[in-house]
Order: C-alpha cells, then structure tokens, then sequence
C-alpha cells in the first residue's frame, strides 16, 4: 500500500491554515485541537510534490491551457475508481464546488424559488440560498438507531411544490458521514424527475469511503437521473489539496451544459492555474496508493483513527458517536451531556481544548452534536480524546 507517515506532526501554523487561524480559532486558541476545518493534517501524495517541484523548477508561469492529460486523467480516475464512465463533452472546469453550486442555482432557479436541503448539512448550502435570494426547503434527514436515513414520503411532498425546483445533495453527505446506496439515490431520483426538480450533487467527498459501503454517484443510477443532474467533483478533498486544486462540473444534459459554458465564459471563470492543474493531473494518476493508506489510517475497521474514537468514547458518558460511512469527519452527539449549545462550546474549548464545528452550524437540527476532523496523526487524537474523557468525568455530576 507505500510507505507513507501519516504519524509526522506537522505544524499548521508555519503557513496561513485556516484550520489554526484566528478567524476559525479566535485570538485565544492557539491551544486548542484545530478539529473544525475539513482538511487533512497530511502532507499531499508525493507525486502530486514532485510534480509541483518540476512545475516550479520551469520558472515561467505565464498564461497557460489546461494540460492535455488533465482531463483523461480525471476520467480515468472515476472510471477505474468507481466504475462512472463520464463522456469528456460533459465536463466542465470550475474554480471550485461551492462556485459550480452558486452558478447552478442562478442558471437553473428563479428569486424566491424552493431549494431543498437535506440538514444538518454543509453550512455552505445554507449561504448559497440565501446570498442568492432563494426560498430553503428543509428536508430533515432521520435519526434512527444511531443512523441517518431520508424521509421519503416527506421529500415527495416538498418536492411536488409548484415553486421547489432544486435538491442541493451531499454525496456522502457532510456532516453526517452517510454514503447513500444506489436504491437511496434511485428513489430519490425518481421523486426529483417526477415534479421536475433538478438534483445538484455536491460529491467532493466522492473518493472518501470506508470498508464495507460503495460510493454511487448519483448520475450513474440510471439515464433518466444523469439528464436530471448537475454534479460536482474534485481532487481537493481526496488528495488534502484544497489549496492549489480546482473542481469539475459534470453536465449530461447539453442545454444545461451549454448555459453553464456561457455563464463560465461571461463570468471569465475559465482560466487556468498552473499549479491546480499539475497538482490535479499527478494526484489522479498516481495519487491511488497514497489515497489506500489515507483510507485505511483513518477509516479502517480496526486500529484506525475511527476505530480509535469508537473506542475511547465507549467510556465517555453521555457522547455517542455516530457511526460513519465515509468522508474525514465524524458526528458526535453531545445531547446527553445536558449542555445547550453556547455551554457546550464553552465546555469543550474550555474543559477539552477541543476546536470542532457546533452542530447547529449544519442547521437546528445539528444543535446538541459537533463535527469532528479524524484526518490528523494519531497521537494527537488520542491525546484530545484524553482530554475530552478528563474534563466529561470531571463535570460528570453536572452532567444527565
């Protein structure tokens, strides 16, 4: 699987990281366990650095067109990786997934339209509504026997509205960690194409699956959904390459398709990055390896950093872990500390030393859990789950 450290500590702060910033930490956090910003505390794949270094040796960086071999790469990568073969006339670059998202909304929804979310989701989709002057429909995932499931019959009420047009899909859905199966995404498909409500999917954490559950993308469930579906990809997550990646927005439908070209082109959204385009190009074509062992560090079924919080939390009372399927994150369920929310975030930056991302940040339906960032060495997990477990026993007469 290679020889990678995921162990090496590496210090954040040497650079600008959000994750360490005091826009995320605030100017009194430079002790706390930087767990709230989805990237990984791992150094990129070594191909994706020597590629970058024989980019920079060049010297030059003037204007440049996309490498030839970026775009095969991406498609090989998805047809090897997940069986998805994706026609090269139906991919277009973007900045990023949040841009591809808010020019979806704009092209294809009107002011005051419905947009349905599926909370507690990524706080972004909540941003991209209203910033744009549409309407959110919530359509609240289920909590059932520690897992979360979609509400179907609910979805085809708020779905057959005369003013909902669009469903933003997390797939796997952030903050959840759910890897929704084909038979979830077909009946979810079906209610969308029945009261013509185009799916956008946001499946940047696409790559980041567990042992034991499969990745679907949902335009590869059937024919009828790929012409129903705007879906968006990119290495950034995958690789720990936000930083110096781009995105791609996958359009079967040619309409659709020739309206998002446009909007790229009147935005001048289409120019390249050279490092973007090098670091993309390595990381799919020789980044699997590393990826293994990334998945295997993080989310194996045993010694891993998600077998690690399963672990340590079995003697913690009154914080569950919900079980994850995929992505870096976990959820945690903090409700049985008895704590509202602004309490709990004292608790926890106070007690823990713990900086994660409150719950009710991913919608009211998140109020009580916090997400969690397990893309880190070990040591430091375990070390910020000794303190968790410290300060919980600690408060536990305080505690129900």
């Amino acid at each position: 699987m290679g020889n990678f450290d995921f162990d090496e500590p590496i210090d954040r702060r040497a650079v600008p990281a959000l994750k360490t910033h005091p826009l995320v930490l605030g100017a009194d956090g430079d002790h706390l366990f930087p767990a709230g910003v989805a990237d990984m505390d791992f150094k990129a794949p070594p191909p994706v650095l020597d590629a970058l270094s024989r980019r920079v040796a060049h010297g030059v960086f003037g204007y440049e067109a996309a490498p030839d071999g970026l775009l095969p790469a991406l498609r090989d990568w998805l047809r090897s990786r997940h069986g998805w073969a994706v026609p090269a006339e139906q991919i277009l670059q973007a900045p990023n997934v949040l841009n591809a998202l808010s020019m979806a909304v704009n092209l294809f929804t009107r002011e005051g339209d419905g947009i349905i979310v599926q909370p507690p989701v990524f706080f972004d989709f909540f941003d991209i509504i209203a910033e744009n002057k549409r309407a959110l429909v919530t359509h609240p995932l289920v909590l059932e026997d520690g897992r979360y499931r979609m509400d179907f019959e609910a979805l085809e009420q708020l779905a057959a509205e005369p003013r909902t047009r669009m469903l933003l899909l997390c797939n796997p859905h952030n903050p959840v960690g759910r890897v929704w199966t084909r038979d979830e995404l077909a009946r979810l498909g079906e209610i969308c194409r029945a009261h013509d409500v185009l799916v956008v999917a946001d499946e940047i954490h696409a790559d980041l699956v567990f042992p034991g559950h499969t990745y679907t993308p949902f335009a590869a469930v059937s024919d009828a959904d790929a012409r129903n579906s705007i879906t968006c990809v990119s290495p950034a997550k995958t690789f720990n390459i936000p930083a110096c990646s781009a995105a791609f927005t996958i359009i079967p439908d040619a309409l659709r398709r020739t309206k998002f070209q446009a909007e790229n082109s009147r935005l001048n959204v289409n120019k390249n990055n050279a490092f973007a385009s090098v670091a993309m190009e390595a990381a799919y074509r020789e980044g699997g390896p590393w990826l293994d062992a990334v998945l295997d560090y993080i989310g194996g079924n045993s010694g891993s950093n998600r077998a690690l919080v399963r672990e340590r939390l079995a003697d913690v009372p009154g914080v569950e872990l919900i079980e994850p399927e995929g992505t870096t994150l976990l959820w945690l369920d903090f409700r049985g500390l008895g704590l509202d929310t602004d309490a709990l975030t004292r608790f926890l930056r106070e007690r823990a030393g713990w900086a994660i991302t409150r719950g009710v940040a991913f919608g009211e339906q998140g109020r009580g859990f916090g997400r969690l960032n397990i893309a880190c060495p070990r040591a430091q997990l375990a070390a910020a789950l000794d303190r968790l477990a410290a300060a919980v026993l600690e408060a536990a007469p305080t505690a129900s």
